[in-house]
């Protein structure tokens, strides 16, 4: 299934959402797919259920609760943020087999080089690294991902509630604010 969307609405790269990618982040949040109401709004985890934006505050990813329409302000908190599935919008199951496009997400990691690349579902992660799901447990994985850290974390997604902890998210943040502190020391 593809978007309702007409392509003029979507960006230059015909993205829904543009990518939130720059030199220097400590951390790049990766997503599969904008739903339908984040790409209608063209923001980042824009439907009120979805416990994203709540999240990276409790875990002191970002100092208050963003709203999904200042997503472009993540990089002054050294985050980032993508999707696999850049030009298609909807739920994961509903996607079609060509949205996926793991090679294009590997270039955009190599370029931009953070120290950190976390997947926001397992499925996103399963697709960009040809495993299944369930051979992924949440949390840092033993392998990285074009030189980053490679991290699972439960779905924020409402769909996921069932599913969802906040136990890795802690973790990923300890160690973000670990990296950012190191970062300091460095002469």
């Amino acid at each position: 299934m593809t978007s309702d969307f007409s392509s003029s609405e979507r960006t230059p790269e015909g993205y829904f959402v543009p990518d939130v990618l720059q030199e220097g982040l400590t951390l790049v949040l990766v997503g599969t797919a904008p739903s339908k109401r984040s790409a209608a709004a063209r923001a980042y985890y824009a439907n009120p259920q979805n416990k994203f934006w709540r999240t990276l505050h409790a875990v002191g990813l970002t100092p208050r609760q963003l709203a999904p329409g200042e997503y472009p302000t993540l990089p002054q908190y050294g985050i980032g943020l993508t999707d696999v599935a850049k030009r298609h919008s909807g739920v994961d199951a509903a996607l079609p087999s060509d949205a996926w496009n793991p090679d294009e997400l590997r270039e955009k990691i190599r370029r931009w080089q953070p120290r950190i690349v976390a997947f926001t579902s397992k499925r996103g992660a399963a697709e960009t690294l040809g495993l299944p799901t369930g051979r992924l447990p949440y949390g840092r994985q033993v392998m990285d991902l074009e030189g980053a850290e490679l991290w699972v974390l439960p779905s924020t997604s409402p769909l996921g509630h069932n599913h969802f902890s906040l136990e890795p998210w802690q973790l990923l943040a300890a160690r973000v604010a670990e990296l950012k502190a190191a970062k300091r020391s460095d002469p």
